[in-house]
């Protein structure tokens, strides 16, 4: 798949003629507001799009969301099958733009702070990583042995240390003068807490952030953040693989000032959620495409305040006009919350009878659902999105004759923290609280966003039950089998009503008719997941 992927992008280059400019300006759905993607906001944030390529790993996401191996990274081989045993080898080449090599350090890291078994740690989601029962490292080498607990063989396990997912654990080791590796193996808690607040927070991107402390693995690194809270990637020079086309991306985050940058031809590609920024009209020199993401666009309800009760939030369901707001958004309604990522045969078994009443709006089950009291709720989402604006408003239409008053509380830093905090009642949102796609491309890891302790799971839902449906799912390739779980799990959340779906996120990609090799991406890494090959001709 990789090779054919560099041979598209040949092809495109050699017809494409001319030079290719020295920078290209990319902008994206949300905030960049971590260097870590891992954590619970900075999973939900632009970041995936923006460092697709700088942080890279065992493997990546293709254009249609596919795992595709990446061989400049190291390989991976299949040692056992029952328990799964994985051999992981870094390129001996492999080395960060501060001249310090990638190690099998970087996977007991992305393991032990993704796993659950160290709760300091603010990770979004511990998907697979929670079913590795051991990473053996020797501290400084290149291989690993990845062994996972019996009966726990994760179908999707390239989905794990893939781009993005390794963080250089040198720089916390060198930051607190500690053995990361030994801690996180040996369970020093005292040292393990250090380790946990450093990956939390040293990667935050501020604008006087010490770009010494991010370094790359990636064709491109980190030269600066602005102080409109664009990153600056320039050609890594320590990079062994093929040298990127382009030497500078600049990655902005969508502001409300799309349509303006579009006409001036500010930006040369747009990776963002269908109608966002409202009704696009495209100069001449863009070309746009639309497709669907692999994420749910969806109301997560807070596990606090009005809404910490089902029957609320029932209420608000029966009174949400799914039916008006997908037609608004061109595409059918979407019942997915533990296949998501499907758009297949699969998803009609999440369509059970349970889901029927909440189709259309009826204010009239929504007041006996409340029993006639009346609610208030804060209906929250990052803004500026004129599509949220609208869906926002078509709710508190529908369920203002139930008593329901809606305040749209949406705000430019709106997100899962804001929700975490109570600041809101509910976020409106993408997988795990993105204002983008936000899947990893696949349904096995995002249904843990419903999983008791995950990171992403924003509504604090347990559900035994759940849990073990979610478990089942993530070591089961029968067909049958895989059905059957999501027609047991679906009329229980119906019932619990931990998060509404509404519709599968549709994304708009708008390019230069000059640039060349970009594509979309139905992933959290959206387009950005091939920057390196990407090309404006001059």
């Amino acid at each position: 798949m990789a090779a054919v992927a560099a041979s598209l992008t040949a092809t495109l280059l050699s017809s494409c003629g001319g030079s290719a400019a020295e920078s290209v300006d990319y902008a994206v759905d949300g905030a960049l507001v971590s260097y870590n993607t891992n954590t619970v906001a900075g999973a939900a944030s632009g970041g995936a799009q923006a460092f697709a390529r700088v942080l890279t790993g065992f493997n990546y996401h293709g254009p249609e969301g596919q795992i595709v191996g990446d061989h400049d990274f190291g390989t991976i081989a299949v040692v056992g099958r029952a328990p799964l045993v994985l051999d992981y080898q870094v390129s001996d080449k492999a080395v960060y733009s501060d001249g310090k090599p990638v190690t099998c350090d970087d996977l007991v890291l992305a393991w032990a702070s993704q796993s659950g078994r160290f709760p300091q740690f603010d990770a979004a989601n511990r998907g697979g990583y929670s079913d590795i029962a051991s990473v053996d490292c020797a501290p400084g080498q290149k291989r690993a042995r990845v062994s996972f607990r019996p009966d726990r063989g994760f179908v999707d396990f390239g989905q794990l240390f893939s781009a993005t997912a390794l963080m250089p654990s040198h720089v916390i080791a060198d930051e607190l003068g500690v053995d990361v590796t030994g801690a996180l193996q040996s369970g020093d808690l005292p040292a393990v807490e250090r380790i946990a607040e450093a990956w939390n927070t040293t990667w935050n991107l501020t604008p006087d952030a010490d770009v010494k402390k991010f370094p790359s693995s990636g064709p491109y690194k980190l030269e600066s953040v602005t102080e409109q809270g664009a990153v600056t990637l320039v050609a890594n020079d320590k990079w062994w693989g093929a040298p990127p086309v382009t030497n500078r991306i600049t990655v902005w985050p969508r502001g409300a000032d799309i349509q303006e940058r579009v006409n001036e031809g500010a930006y040369d590609v747009v990776d963002i959620a269908a109608g966002s920024s409202g009704i696009l009209n495209l100069p001449e020199d863009y070309v746009r495409a639309d497709s669907a993401s692999a994420g749910i666009e969806q109301l997560i309800f807070a596990p606090r305040g009005p809404l910490a009760a089902p029957p609320a939030r029932r209420a608000l369901a029966f009174c949400t006009p799914r039916d008006v707001i997908a037609r608004n958004a061109e595409v059918p309604i979407a019942n997915a919350r533990l296949n998501p990522v499907g758009d297949d045969a699969f998803s009609a078994a999440e369509t059970t009878p349970e889901a029927g009443p909440f189709g259309v709006a009826n204010p009239g089950a929504a007041r006996d659902s409340l029993q006639n009291r009346p609610l208030t709720v804060r209906i929250g989402y990052q803004s500026p999105n004129a599509r949220l604006a609208a869906t926002v408003g078509a709710i508190a239409k529908a369920c203002a004759p139930a008593g329901i008053t809606v305040v749209d509380a949406a705000g430019p830093s709106v997100g899962p923290l804001t929700l975490r905090a109570n600041e809101i009642d509910v976020l409106l949102a993408g997988t795990g609280g993105a204002p983008g796609s936000g899947s990893t491309g696949s349904s096995a890891l995002d249904a843990y966003a419903l999983h008791t302790g995950n990171g992403n799971n924003l509504s604090g839902y347990s559900n035994p039950r759940i849990d073990g449906i979610i478990d089942a799912l993530a070591v089961t390739s029968d067909p049958k089998e895989l059905a059957r779980l999501l027609g047991e799990g679906a009329p229980m959340l119906w019932a619990d009503m931990p998060t509404l779906p509404l519709y599968r996120q549709q994304r708009t990609l708008l390019t230069s008719s000059k640039m060349y090799a970009v594509s979309s991406n139905p992933t959290r890494w959206g387009a950005g997941w091939n920057m390196d090959r990407w090309r404006l001709a001059q």
